[in-house]
Formats: C-alpha cells, sequence, structure tokens
C-alpha cells in the first residue's frame, strides 16, 4: 500500500500481548486516516454499552497518510475513543514529532486494549514494540516524565506522549502532552489512557514512507510550501502566534469575557500574541514539517510567576485563562498554561469550568465552605492556581471540578449556565458572534468543537471557494447550513490526511499529494466524500451512544444577547439553523438519524443495518 506503512500495532494491555495487523485497505480507501480510519476500527470494536473508562474501550492513536512525508504541516496525529467526558465520540488532534516517528518506525497506527495490571508505557522503534513498567513514573508530570523516560532509555531523539497526574486520576477532561507542551487537550483522552494504567507512548524509527510517485510528490510538496511560506498568515502566525488573534476576536466580540457575560475585554492588549512577542517569548516552535513555527516559547526571569523557558499559551488558552477569568497578567496566563499542561489538564475545559464555578461563587450559589475557604474572585490567579492543582489531584472541591462544567452545574441546579455543548466545553469563540460557530458547536461529533469548521476564519473572508466556499456574513443565517456542511466535509477530509488547519494549504495541491503518495486516482469530490462519510460515520457511533437531537442545544446562558461589544443584541436562531443543516445533511430531525439512502450512497452498509 504506497502512502501507507501497511501495519496497524494492536497492544493488549490485560495480557501484555503485542501483535502487528495488516492494515485494512478497504478502510483506509473509504476513510484515508486520521479520525476516520480510527473511527472505523472503533466501530467494530465498541457497542452501546462500552463504558468509556473501562478496560473494553479501545484507544486508538492514528496517523494519516502525508504524516512525515515532505508534505508541508501534515505532521499531525490523532489519538480516540469513546469519551468519558461526553459518553460520545471522542477525539483529539494534535501536532509535534509522535505521529510521523510512530510512522518511520513502521506503522500506522496503535491500538489499545484492556488494562494493565500495573503503570506502563509502550516503547515503538524501528518496526520493534515493547511494554515497560512505568511504576516509578506514575504520579509524575509530564514535562518530568518525557525527561525521566528520555533518560532510562538512553536516547533524546525519542519522542513521547504521555498523561499527568490528572490523567492518571482519571479527570474527565485529562490531557495527553507530546513533544514538551503539545497538547491532544479535547475530550478526555488522557483519561481513558489513565483508565488503562498506560502513562506514555514513546516512539522512534529511522525508516521512510512508501510514496507511488515519489519525484512527482516532492515537486508538488515544495511548490506548495513556496505557497505557505509566500502566505501573509503563516508570516503573522509566526510573529505573534495563534494569540496574536486576540485583539481582534476581542473587538468582534468572539472572545468570551467574563465568563460569557462581557462584550469584550478593554485591556486584552495586555495579553495578546503581539505583546507576548514584545515581552516573555524567547523562542519559536512548530511541528514536523511545518514552516510557520507558530509555537511559542516563553521565559519569566522573576516574580511570582517565574518560568523557565517552556511553552507559552496559544489563543485557546489565553481566552481559557485569561479573558474568561478576567486575568489580564500575561505571565499569570503562561503560568497558569504551564501548569496545565504539567498536570496533564486541557486548558480550555478547565477555564470553562473554573469560569463557572466563578460565577457561581458570585452569585452565592456557591460558598468559601464549598471550596475549602478558596475565594473565588474575577481577575485573580491566585485562585486558578490553587484550583488547577486540586483538580489535577482531585482533592476537596477540586473532585467536582475534575468532572467538568455541565456536572459541576447539575450540582448545583443550574444547567443552563453551562458553557457546553453534549458535555465537552465551548472554546474561545462566542457563538453569538457566528451563525457558523453556532451551528458548529451544536453538530461536532465531539461536542463543542471550534475546529471541525473554524467558521469564525470564514466570517473575516478566509474563503475556499475552490471548494465551494464562499463568504457570508457572520451573523447570516439564510443558506449557512450548507455551506457549514460544505466546510465541514472539508475539515474532515483535512483531518484524514492529517493536514493542519490553521495554514492555508490549497485543495488542488492536498488533492495532488494524495494521489501521488497512494497511485490512487483521486479528485477533489472523492476527497469530500471520504469527509462526508466518516461525518456520517461518527454520527452513527454517537447514535449507538445514545445521543438524541434534544442535546444538540445552547444553554440559556448564551441565548442572552449581549448589550455592548462586537455581537451586541445578537443570538444565533438555533431552531432555523439547526434545521436547515439536517436537511442539507438528509438526516431526520426528530430522530437525528441519517438517512438510510445517504448512509448507503456513502457506502455505509453496516451503519445503515444498525440504524435501520
Amino acid at each position: 500500500m504506497d502512502g501507507y506503512l501497511g501495519k496497524i500495532l494492536h497492544v493488549n494491555l490485560t495480557t501484555g500481548e503485542i501483535a502487528r495487523e495488516e492494515l485494512e485497505e478497504s478502510y483506509a480507501r473509504a476513510f484515508v486516516g486520521g479520525s476516520g480510519l480510527a473511527a472505523r476500527y472503533i466501530y467494530d470494536l465498541t457497542d452501546s454499552g462500552t463504558d468509556p473508562l473501562g478496560p473494553e474501550n479501545p484507544l486508538v492513536f492514528m496517523t494519516g497518510p502525508l504524516v512525515g512525508t515532505q508534505a508541508p504541516s501534515c505532521g499531525r496525529y490523532v489519538i480516540c475513543a469513546r469519551s468519558p467526558q461526553t459518553g460520545l465520540w471522542g477525539e483529539s488532534n494534535v501536532g509535534g514529532f509522535v505521529g510521523p516517528h510512530l510512522r518511520f518506525a513502521g506503522y500506522d497506527g496503535v491500538l489499545f486494549s484492556g488494562r494493565a495490571s500495573k503503570p506502563v508505557y509502550l516503547v515503538v522503534q524501528d518496526g520493534e514494540a515493547e511494554l515497560r513498567d512505568a511504576s516509578s513514573l506514575w504520579g509524575l508530570g509530564v514535562y518530568q516524565t518525557q525527561e525521566a523516560i528520555k533518560e532510562e532509555l538512553g536516547a533524546g531523539s525519542l519522542r513521547v506522549a504521555c498523561i499527568g497526574p490528572a490523567g492518571e486520576n482519571r479527570v474527565k477532561f485529562a490531557s495527553i502532552i507530546a513533544d514538551r507542551g503539545r497538547a491532544a487537550g479535547r475530550s478526555g483522552m488522557g483519561a481513558v489512557m489513565g483508565s488503562k494504567q498506560l502513562k506514555a507512548v514513546v516512539c522512534h524509527g529511522t525508516g521512510s514512507i512508501p510514496l507511488a510517485d515519489r519525484e512527482a510528490f516532492d515537486a508538488i510538496a515544495r511548490e506548495i510550501l513556496g505557497l505557505v511560506e509566500e502566505d501573509v498568515s503563516t508570516q503573522v502566525l509566526h510573529q505573534t502566534g495563534t494569540a496574536g488573534s486576540a485583539n481582534l476576536c476581542s473587538m468582534l466580540g468572539n472572545m468570551p469575557t467574563r465568563y460569557f457575560t462581557q462584550g469584550y475585554l478593554e485591556t486584552v492588549d495586555q495579553i495578546s500574541g503581539s505583546t507576548m512577542a514584545e515581552t516573555v517569548l524567547v523562542g519559536t516552535s512548530g511541528c514536523y514539517g511545518c514552516a510557520v513555527q507558530c509555537g511559542r516559547e516563553v521565559e519569566i526571569a522573576e516574580g511570582r510567576y517565574r518560568l523557565g523557558q517552556t511553552d507559552g499559551p496559544e489563543y485557546e488558552t489565553v481566552g481559557a485563562l485569561g479573558s474568561l477569568l478576567l486575568i489580564e497578567d500575561l505571565e499569570a496566563v503562561c503560568f497558569l498554561n504551564h501548569l496545565c499542561n504539567s498536570h496533564g489538564l486541557d486548558t480550555i475545559s478547565m477555564g470553562v469550568t473554573l469560569g463557572l464555578a466563578f460565577l457561581l461563587y458570585e452569585q452565592g450559589i456557591i460558598s468559601d465552605r464549598e471550596t475549602g475557604g478558596i475565594a473565588l474572585r474575577w481577575g485573580d490567579p491566585e485562585p486558578v492556581i490553587r484550583m488547577i492543582e486540586k483538580t489535577a489531584r482531585r482533592e476537596g472541591f477540586g473532585d467536582l471540578l475534575a468532572e467538568g462544567s455541565l456536572a459541576l452545574a447539575r450540582r448545583y441546579d443550574a444547567e443552563e449556565l453551562a458553557a457546553q455543548v453534549n458535555g465537552l466545553e465551548l472554546a474561545m469563540h462566542d457563538p453569538r458572534a457566528s451563525a457558523g460557530v453556532a451551528l458548529s458547536y451544536l453538530t461536532s461529533p465531539r461536542g463543542a468543537c471550534h475546529n471541525k469548521s473554524d467558521a469564525y476564519w470564514l466570517d473575516l473572508g478566509r474563503t475556499m471557494e475552490d471548494i465551494g466556499v464562499g463568504f457570508s456574513d457572520r451573523f447570516e443565517e439564510e443558506g449557512k447550513a450548507a455551506l457549514m456542511v460544505r466546510h465541514q466535509d472539508w475539515r474532515s477530509a483535512g483531518d484524514a490526511l492529517i493536514a493542519c488547519l490553521l495554514v492555508n494549504l490549497p485543495s488542488d495541491g492536498l488533492v495532488s499529494l494524495l494521489s501521488t503518495a497512494t497511485g490512487w486516482d483521486v479528485t477533489l469530490s472523492d476527497l469530500l466524500e471520504a469527509g462526508e462519510r466518516t461525518i456520517n460515520l461518527k454520527r452513527t457511533l454517537n447514535l449507538r451512544w445514545g445521543l438524541s437531537p434534544r442535546q444538540e442545544k445552547l444553554p440559556d446562558l448564551l441565548l442572552r444577547p449581549l448589550e455592548e461589544g462586537g455581537t451586541a443584541g445578537y443570538v444565533p436562531d438555533v431552531d432555523r439553523v439547526l434545521s436547515d443543516y439536517y436537511g442539507a445533511r438528509q438526516w431526520d430531525r426528530a430522530t437525528g438519524k441519517p438517512s438510510k439512502e445517504k448512509l448507503l450512497a456513502l457506502g455505509l452498509e453496516e451503519m445503515a443495518a444498525e440504524l435501520y
């Protein structure tokens, strides 16, 4: 199979058995790679009763056919399972170098089943794989774990993805951290690793990726790289990182402030990417094969928030641990980001859950009695530091925070204040700033996800005319659903390759790369259909696991118009855009099911048989 290594590593943690299995070619042809290919394997291995934190829940690390090649900005991988945070489809897309090195070592993916009797970690090197004792690593933070494994194995070139105390303690939004601070943050994949007593996955390889036409592939890759390097957005991302958009997002009312109750942050410049570049930034970092280098390296020489050189916060973290909590101190935000990374906590879910706690505290619904005497004051980093520590260790009030915002809200009969959809906390894009963003939150297979369609970029004119996604005013609801369906299909296809959505990669170039890598006769329509097929497969899984259309709603908190800022007075008409979306997808509004005809047209006969 050109473009693939053709091998999946199956690790049974209960028995310790490691098997090398042939990649199912029909699955690869239908879903290409990434989360779609992972979902196809997970479909075979789960049922309606699969416990997200039980040994029967498969955990899949999956790459795509462009990972580890010369294709620019295609060095990512995904980690998938049934989510303990939502009970629905769980996935996290992460950059760095683990994915490419898994491929260099000879595998397209790793499938974990069972549960180890004691802490272990997996080492994969040049075709060989073994489980090693991780008892001495249990309890360590992720930075300590990465260094300890490299020291133990005597190879600084190893690439490590691991969990911290949050994953070990099964915090529902625990993340997996790789290559220092690259986070697979969303939907609780770290908790799944912790439930399996799997501390880390370590990869290193020296092999190459087989390509059908290497000369043509490399020529196309060089041409795309030139376009990427000349793109203005590439240069801006390199200079200011994703947090460089904080000023604009706040002005538009897109950046949530004071837990979604305030239209903008007057002092947003103090925590922006441009200020970071002028103050604490000491370097940049990037993923395999990416010319952008948007990662931030920061250092704080002195003071309460002193840090040696470490990973700096991206936009989502600046929002979740900054504007959302009214924290206007950039050094404090950097420190909070480092603390979450060290423990292995998703910064978005941590920030939103804390924001709800702050609001409940302000309203007198919770008091010092519940928080253990810790006053939750807007703008104060100190209680945030203490609550992050307590959450990671499930101590006191942190044990409730570790369950996420929906559980916290339900405890105090305040569910309509929880900023989440299907149990996943909203990202740092207010749905009142964009009908497209609202629709993306409502329909994403993993809950309130901002990456299954980054509609906030479309709103700013970053259109994709080549795939039929033109400009639409951010408050315009007419025709929005059809546009979002097309955009989601494309993003789903990009997740399969796996391509970074931050980088303007031309659609025709990606099609050509896939064709010359695999030798398949691939068209743009084929790739879009693979994306659509994946979305419908994940929908089937979610229906299997209990998803109801009644859950696809925004909480009352986010249906209250703000009086000031870039969204003043606007609230999306959820019923309208959802009805339009269901029609465009050919899904039934009452049951949520894709039509039988749609499933059959996409070649999803097994899924049609399950639903009908």
